[in-house]
C-alpha cells in the first residue's frame, strides 16, 4: 500500500474498555452512560464501551482481556474541578453486597481468577441532583465537559490513538 493509500490516522483496537456506571433516570447518577454517550459520538477511535448501573462480579472476565480499562462514575460531593482522574489498582479489602462492587474489586478478582490485570483509571464526575428524573443538573452538563477535555488529555497519551486530523494529540476539541 502506497503513502497516499494509507489512512490519515489509525485507530487503536479495542484492548480499551470504557465502563459507564450509573442511572440515567436518577439525574446526575447518569453521568456515566452520558460520558459513554458522548465519547461515542465526538471521539474517533474504537474502544469497547459497557453500560452498567453497577459492577458485578463478572465484570472481571470482561476486563481480563482488556490492556486499558477506564471506569466512569459520578460522585456525590465536591472535587476539584467537577471531577477526578486517578489510577485504579487491585484491592482486596472491599465488602461485597448485591448493589456495591467497587472497581478496586473488579480489578482484584480479575488478577485472582485469570492472573492479569489491566492498567485501570477512575474518571469520578461530580453531581448535585440525584432526583427520580432524566436528564443531567446544568452543573453536571459543565463537569461533563471538563471531564471529557481530561480523558481525550489521558486517552490521548496513550500509543496508537490519533484524532481525526492524524495527529497525535490531547487537544482535540469536542
Amino acid at each position: 500500500m502506497s503513502a497516499k493509500q494509507q489512512p490519515r490516522f489509525r485507530q487503536p483496537d479495542s484492548s480499551l474498555l470504557v465502563f459507564g456506571i450509573g442511572n440515567s433516570g436518577r439525574e446526575d447518577d447518569g453521568l456515566g452512560w452520558a460520558f459513554l454517550d458522548r465519547v461515542q459520538q465526538e471521539f474517533n477511535f474504537q474502544a469497547r464501551f459497557e453500560y452498567r448501573y453497577q459492577l458485578q462480579i463478572e465484570d472481571a472476565a470482561l476486563i481480563c482481556s482488556a490492556e486499558r480499562v477506564v471506569f466512569v462514575d459520578s460522585f456525590n460531593g465536591q472535587l476539584p474541578g467537577g471531577f477526578r482522574w486517578t489510577r485504579c489498582k487491585a484491592r482486596s479489602d472491599f465488602q461485597f453486597t448485591s448493589h456495591v462492587l467497587p472497581p478496586e474489586a473488579v480489578i482484584y478478582l480479575c488478577r485472582q481468577l485469570y492472573s492479569t490485570e489491566p492498567e485501570a483509571y477512575l474518571l469520578a464526575i461530580q453531581g448535585e441532583s440525584w432526583k427520580l428524573e432524566t436528564g443531567l443538573s446544568n452543573t453536571a452538563q459543565g463537569n461533563l465537559k471538563a471531564a471529557l477535555g481530561c480523558f481525550r488529555e489521558h486517552v490521548g497519551s496513550w500509543p496508537g490513538f490519533f484524532t481525526k486530523e492524524g495527529q497525535k494529540t490531547g487537544n482535540y476539541s469536542i
